[in-house]
């Protein structure tokens, strides 16, 4: 039957005179996957249409798409994307739909997708989830994770830097390709003065390390979360801790690596050891310590070692936030030339 949900689309952008027109026709062998494929009141299938500017009618198993010529491809592409998501057991809620748009306009996004011709998917799984990329930097960024020794994430908030590192970090502890996690970051106040915290060590330092935890508990069933940290296979600390270590048999993440002195990023990279990979992850536009971006240990090393064998540098943008997209026009509002 016919669907009959309301659309934002207007008629008269298909005309030929304005644009070339396209209609395409896709079939979906799964009948039990459709329900969750078009959303509440085809909820889904409207997100694509009112992003894309094109017209979607589906009859059963099979889905029309008429408009533009560009945008029905990237259509396509994308709502074979969201098939594929649901085959594969992931979730498909409103953000990974608005992720597949962003990557549609890659022309390589079906090969992204299903993994180059007899090559695996592109993916990271934990004991709780699979992760795909959602943006084409993520893409990039998963395959540096997977083959380099040092990786340089740089960029705004919500990319995905920290979270897709801890989720390889994570794989790699589940298949014993690692012995230890070690997360590090820096405990520099973002602006405030916070003054005195009560406690212990760890009360006083697990504030500034909470998102590492939320990534963490995210990828792995708490339970094990707290038995592993209880045991020492994953070890958060502040980078003040690292010094006179060396790191072997690790996977090492240090995040708000702007907030790192010249001379701590140098003492952290040096603690690399054998069979170990670091991540170091950070917004080179949000640096906290005195002196600003000219003190800052992130860009300095970057500088330094970009192009060394065996060092990967992966740059995020706006474009990448694969948050609320209201998130990608704050950081572009806040990134952009101002008056």
């Amino acid at each position: 039957m016919a669907r009959k949900a309301a659309r934002a689309v207007d008629p008269a952008q298909f005309r030929p005179e304005t644009h070339r027109r396209a209609r395409v026709e896709i079939e979906f062998d799964e009948p039990t996957l459709l329900g969750a494929f078009f959303g509440q009141f085809d909820a889904n299938l409207v997100q694509v249409e009112n992003r894309l500017g094109v017209y979607i009618a589906a009859r059963g198993n099979r889905i029309q798409i008429e408009g533009p010529e560009d945008a029905v491809a990237r259509a396509r592409d994308t709502l074979k994307g969201m098939y594929h998501r649901l085959e594969q057991g992931q979730d498909l809620d409103s953000g990974a739909i608005e992720s597949l748009i962003a990557m549609s306009s890659e022309p390589t996004l079906e090969g992204i997708i299903a993994g180059d011709e007899g090559a695996p998917p592109i993916m990271i799984r934990t004991r709780k989830k699979t992760i795909v990329p959602r943006s084409a930097t993520q893409i990039e960024y998963m395959r540096a994770l997977a083959k380099s020794d040092v990786i340089f994430a740089l960029g705004p908030a919500g990319t995905g830097k920290t979270y897709l590192a801890v989720a390889q970090a994570v794989s790699q502890l589940m298949t014993g390709s690692v012995q230890r996690l070690i997360l590090s970051r820096p405990a520099v106040e973002a602006g405030e003065k916070l003054g005195f915290l009560p406690g212990d060590m760890k009360d006083k330092v697990d504030p500034y390390l909470r998102p590492l935890y939320d990534a963490l508990y995210d990828c792995m069933p708490p339970e094990q979360v707290e038995r592993r940290i209880a045991s020492g296979e994953i070890e958060i600390a502040p980078i003040a801790f690292m010094r006179g270590r060396t790191l072997a048999d690790a996977f090492v993440i240090l995040d708000e690596a702007q907030n790192t002195t010249r001379e701590q990023m140098k003492m952290f990279l040096t603690r690399f050891g054998q069979n170990s990979r670091m991540v170091i992850c950070g917004d080179p536009r949000q640096v906290d310590i005195p002196g600003g971006d000219r003190m800052s240990g992130l860009a300095d090393a970057v500088g330094r070692l970009e192009g060394v064998e065996g060092i990967a540098v992966t740059r995020f943008t706006a474009a990448d936030v694969v948050r609320h997209p209201i998130v990608g026009r704050i950081v572009e509002a806040y990134e952009g030339p101002t008056e």
